[in-house]
């Protein structure tokens, strides 16, 4: 029987690089998870085990860590392009390269009111994504970005509606009109041109999210997420589509009336149930 190897790329997953910026007495942080893959003629390695065009994972992992020293003074995604171009750019057998990076942010600790010069403590869990694809050499090569917010934890406990759905036999889910709407959202959006600031239009997605699902009144989570998708397009012109993530966190109300009490659950209390849960999906383009 004779095979063919289709597709392949290696690379050196996770690097965690924190880099800390001490140009003056107000120290400042970046924590990176930086993933980089490599693309090109790599052919011999995986049929024959011949290694002569393989740049080693070690080494892609050390210049993720210099290149933060050398192109850590802009954006996350000016060091992201730097990084990926170097690959395909500066290392012959090397095609196409890939770099995914995840942000851990940071925020400052107040003492006496003041925030304190030198010590964070780790926000979370949500992080910031940014991903890097530069393919081809030279006048033909493309350089595309793209952005995401991983884990959004967001909730409000009303405004959120669920009813006249499609039952069946088995359907045994209870109608309502007020309920809880709570959620894990990852976004990812690719850019059809730079925009003017990365980082002023990472704020602006956040916002659309957020904003959009505060003030929406929901009647499913699927309306909820193409209402997000249309805010986040029309609050960044540059970005050509948004694809979205979102996990139905149930709560259920916690039924008092099994005990013998007079206390009543007027939606008040509830149990959180973190699976099986629903899983919704959308992308919205322009």
């Amino acid at each position: 029987m004779t095979y063919t190897l289709t597709s392949h790329q290696y690379g050196k997953a996770e690097n965690h690089i924190v880099r800390i910026y001490r140009d003056s007495p107000r120290h400042e942080i970046r924590d990176l998870t930086v993933t980089t893959a490599m693309r090109g003629a790599f052919e011999d390695a995986y049929l024959t085990g011949d290694q002569s065009k393989v740049l080693p994972t070690d080494t892609q992992k050390n210049t993720a860590f210099v290149y933060a020293k050398q192109h850590g003074g802009g954006t996350v995604e000016d060091y992201g392009v730097a990084l990926a171009k170097h690959f395909v750019d500066d290392v012959e057998p090397i095609h196409g390269a890939r770099v995914d990076v995840v942000v851990d942010d940071w925020e400052r600790v107040v003492v006496d009111g003041e925030e304190h010069d030198h010590t964070w403590v780790r926000r979370g869990p949500e992080n910031r994504t940014v991903t890097v694809t530069v393919d081809g050499k030279g006048e033909e090569q493309t350089v595309h970005v793209g952005g995401g917010i991983r884990n959004l934890v967001i909730l409000k406990s009303t405004g959120s509606e669920f009813h006249d759905f499609l039952t069946d036999g088995f359907t045994t889910l209870e109608e309502t009109k007020d309920r809880i709407l709570a959620t894990a959202i990852d976004a990812t959006w690719g850019f059809a041109a730079t925009p003017p600031d990365w980082d002023v239009a990472y704020a602006a997605v956040r916002a659309a999210v957020v904003g959009t699902f505060a003030t929406l009144h929901s009647l499913a989570l699927q309306q909820t997420l193409w209402h997000i998708g249309g805010a986040v397009l029309d609050a960044v012109p540059e970005i050509e589509s948004i694809s979205l993530v979102a996990p139905n966190k149930h709560h259920f109300l916690y039924d008092f009336s099994r005990y013998d009490t007079d206390q009543e659950n007027a939606g008040e209390v509830f149990h959180a149930d973190d699976r099986p849960y629903g899983l919704i999906e959308a992308t919205v383009t322009r």
